[in-house]
C-alpha cells in the first residue's frame, strides 16, 4: 500500500514537472499585426474574374512586403456603386483607391478618353506603344486632379452583343442599345450612327437585358461573361471597336499620407501586377470568345464594306469631342499619330 502511494506521488510530481517544462518551452502566441494604413479599394469587376484575382495578388504582396502594416480592403462587383459613385467617394475620403475603366478615369481627367476612340488601335502593339509614350503625360494630368495613377489596366477590345445578327450598319437599326450613363464618347459615337441609346449604370445592364429594356450592349468577351450579359444575348459581332483601357488609382490624400517606403512598395506592387493583368486579360479575352461559341452564341463578322463605313464614321468622333472640350486637338493629333506610327 505504502509503495503504491509512493509511486502515485512520484507520478504526480513528474506530471507537474513535465507540465511546467512544456509551458516554459512553448512560446507565447505572436501578437497580431495592427495595420497602420487600410486602403479601401473598389472595382466593378465581379469576384473571381481576371481583374479581381489580380487585385487579390496585389493585396497579398502589399501586406507581405510591408509586414502587414499596409493592407487593402476590397469592394468587388460594384458593391461601392457605379464608377461615378466610386470617384465621388474617393473625393470625399470614403474610398482611397479605385480600379477603374476608361469611363471612370475620364470622370477625373476627360483627356483619358482620347485613348478609347473607336478604331484608334489596329492591334495591341499599337495600344502598348501609345500607352508607353503617353503614360508620363497622363500621370501628371491626373495628379493635378488630386489622384495618383499607379498602374494601367486594360479591359480589352470591345465587341457588340445583341439578340439579332449584326453584320452591316443597317442591322444596328431597331436594336435597343445600352449606353453607359454619362459616357460622352459613347453618346457621340451613337449620334454619328443615328442610334438613340438607353443610358444606364453598368450595374443595371443585366437586369435591363432580362426585362427587355435593352437588347444590345457592348463589352469585351471576358467582360460579357463576367457580368453574365452573355446569358441574355444571342449574337456577338466580333469587331475591335475600342480597346477599353483602365487604371488603378489612389487619392492624393491617401498617397501623401503614406510613408515614402510604403509609397515605393505600393507603386512597385501595382505596376508589376498590372502588367501581368494586361497580359492575362488579353489571353482570357481570346479564350472567352471561344467559350461564348461553345455556349451557343453565334459570332459574326462585319462585312468589309460595313467595317470601312464604321471606320469612316468614327473619324468624326474625335473632332466632335474636341469641340465638346473633352480633349484638345493637340492631344488628339499626338495620340492618333502615335497609333498610326506603331510597329
Amino acid at each position: 500500500m505504502f509503495m503504491k502511494l509512493k509511486l502515485a506521488l512520484l507520478g504526480l510530481v513528474g506530471l507537474v514537472f513535465v507540465s511546467r517544462v512544456s509551458v516554459a518551452q512553448t512560446p507565447p502566441p505572436a501578437a497580431a499585426v495592427v495595420p497602420e494604413v487600410t486602403i479601401k479599394c473598389a472595382t466593378l469587376a465581379p469576384e473571381g474574374t481576371t481583374m479581381t484575382n489580380s487585385l487579390k495578388t496585389m493585396s497579398k504582396e502589399l501586406a507581405t512586403r510591408t509586414g502587414g502594416k499596409v493592407v487593402f480592403k476590397m469592394y468587388y462587383g460594384g458593391t461601392a456603386g457605379d464608377e461615378k459613385d466610386v470617384v465621388r467617394k474617393m473625393r470625399i475620403g470614403q474610398l482611397n483607391c479605385g480600379a477603374l475603366t476608361g469611363v471612370g478615369l475620364g470622370m477625373i481627367e476627360p483627356e483619358f478618353r482620347v485613348l478609347e476612340l473607336p478604331f484608334l488601335f489596329k492591334n495591341y502593339s499599337a495600344a502598348d506603344h501609345v500607352m508607353k509614350e503617353m503614360r508620363p503625360y497622363f500621370e501628371t494630368k491626373i495628379r493635378e486632379k488630386g489622384f495618383e495613377l499607379l498602374g494601367w489596366a486594360e479591359v480589352g477590345f470591345v465587341n457588340i452583343f445583341s439578340n439579332k445578327p449584326i453584320t452591316k450598319k443597317a442591322d444596328l437599326t431597331g436594336v435597343k442599345f445600352w449606353m453607359w450613363e454619362g459616357d460622352v464618347l459613347a453618346q457621340t459615337m451613337f449620334e454619328k450612327l443615328g442610334i438613340v441609346p438607353i443610358p444606364l449604370a453598368l450595374t443595371d445592364v443585366l437586369t435591363s437585358l432580362q426585362t427587355g429594356l435593352i437588347d444590345g450592349c457592348y463589352a469585351p468577351p471576358l467582360g460579357a461573361i463576367a457580368f453574365q450579359w452573355h446569358t441574355k444575348t444571342k449574337y456577338v459581332t466580333d469587331v475591335p471597336l475600342v480597346d477599353a483601357t483602365g487604371g488603378i488609382i489612389v487619392s492624393k490624400a491617401t498617397w501623401d499620407s503614406l510613408k515614402p517606403e510604403y509609397q515605393t512598395i505600393l507603386k512597385e506592387v501595382i505596376t508589376a501586377e498590372s502588367q501581368k493583368l494586361i497580359t492575362n486579360s488579353r489571353s482570357d479575352n481570346v479564350k472567352s470568345l471561344e467559350v461564348l461559341k461553345g455556349m451557343g452564341l453565334t459570332v459574326n463578322q462585319l462585312t468589309p464594306e460595313a467595317l470601312a463605313e464604321l471606320q469612316a464614321i468614327s473619324k468624326d468622333v474625335g473632332t466632335t469631342l474636341v469641340s465638346k472640350a473633352l480633349f484638345s486637338q493637340a492631344i488628339l493629333d499626338k495620340v492618333t499619330q502615335l497609333a498610326a506610327s506603331a510597329p
